[in-house]
């Protein structure tokens, strides 16, 4: 059984894309996240786990790490996941 389970969770790997492996991996990991109005830095730091994203918004939400507080921020914003 467990080498079922291992073929495949293998074989969903190989059809997947780089993306698709690295959303995968990133998943509930920290991520930096960068906001710009125009080219003004807005925003600027790094969240505690997932970014998360609401469908009757057109931004992002996390918890801050440098203030343990939820923060939503919206505009040209940069998400890089640390994968560590």
């Amino acid at each position: 059984m467990k080498s079922f389970i291992l073929v495949v969770i293998a074989l969903t790997f190989i059809g997947c894309t780089d993306a698709a492996k690295g959303k995968i991996s990133a998943y509930g990991g920290t991520a930096t996240v960068v906001c710009y109005s125009g080219e003004r830095l807005i925003y600027s730091g790094e969240s505690t786990g997932k970014v998360s994203n609401s469908a009757e918004s057109d931004g992002y939400y996390f918890i801050d790490k440098a203030d343990n507080k939820l923060k939503e921020v919206s505009g040209n914003c940069v998400i890089t996941y640390n994968t560590y």
